[in-house]
């Protein structure tokens, strides 16, 4: 049986989406959507299917992405309800609960996701929740197509909040990390070439240590960190500075954001 996925919005994260299913062959035909169609040629080129027209789309598809802005998810979905009738559709949106699709379009299964930016390298994680009516079939294809976006898992929708602030605006606060290695490098008199690599290799590096080493970061910190040298004194400067906090002050308010805006739209 062939797959045939539609991505309609294909911007940043719907083109990334459609970019790595079409790379990693998980789908046999991908159909991306834009208003601005001429903006998807990097994408046909691989031999994704572009078009304006989102009806068209879901109705070719087996499964649909959803990937435009919250507030443009119910004039979307009401524009192709009758075609993603007993579909599998999974939303980008942030803050829109499962609940939310199924009264506008009751007929379709949601699953509702949270990638980030580092799906564009196959290196994101992404969260997913799925409402009561998906299968353990769409279940199984749902993880294969989201593998190719990096790791995922699939979490109670109670946490998608608090994923939209920590890893969904993650790749923020890191490249603010890099950033301030960077300018540090270039203080102590490095060529910003080579500040900008070590220091984005040594976000990479102690990630993997984590992730693919089974380190905790209390380990990878003692591993680092010797009596009377050069580690504990930077480490001592960063906790002057109340680092800790910020991040933490950084996810807090974006959780709270996702909270304030489904307010705003009523979702509340």
């Amino acid at each position: 049986m062939t797959l045939c996925v539609a991505v309609i919005g294909a911007g940043v994260i719907g083109g990334a989406i459609a970019r790595r299913l079409m790379e990693s062959r998980a789908a046999d035909r991908v159909i991306a959507t834009r208003r601005r169609v001429e903006r998807l040629r990097p994408l046909e080129e691989l031999g994704v299917e572009a078009t304006r027209d989102n009806r068209w789309a879901a109705g070719e598809a087996d499964v649909v992405f959803l990937c435009v802005k919250p507030n443009d998810v119910a004039a979307v979905l009401r524009g192709v309800e009758d075609l993603v009738e007993g579909k599998l559709v999974v939303s980008t949106a942030a803050i829109i609960p499962l609940s939310y699709y199924r009264s506008i379009a009751p007929g379709a299964r949601y699953v509702r996701t949270m990638p980030n930016i580092a799906a564009l390298v196959g290196g994101a994680f992404t969260a997913y929740a799925c409402d009561e009516v998906v299968t353990e079939e769409d279940r199984e294809l749902i993880h294969r197509l989201l593998s190719t976006l990096g790791t995922c898992e699939e979490v109670e929708e109670k946490y998608l909040d608090a994923i939209t602030g920590l890893s969904g605006s993650g790749p923020a606060y890191i490249a603010i990390v890099i950033d301030a290695l960077l300018y540090a490098g270039l203080k102590v008199g490095l060529p910003r070439e080579l500040a900008l690599r070590s220091s984005a290799q040594a976000v990479l590096g102690t990630a993997k240590l984590v992730l693919e080493g089974s380190l905790d970061t209390s380990k990878v910190k003692e591993m680092v960190t010797t009596p009377g040298g050069t580690t504990i004194e930077g480490i001592y400067q960063l906790e002057d500075s109340g680092i800790m906090t910020a991040f933490m002050r950084a996810v807090e308010s974006a959780t709270e954001k996702c909270r304030l805006l489904r307010e705003r739209l009523g979702l509340e």
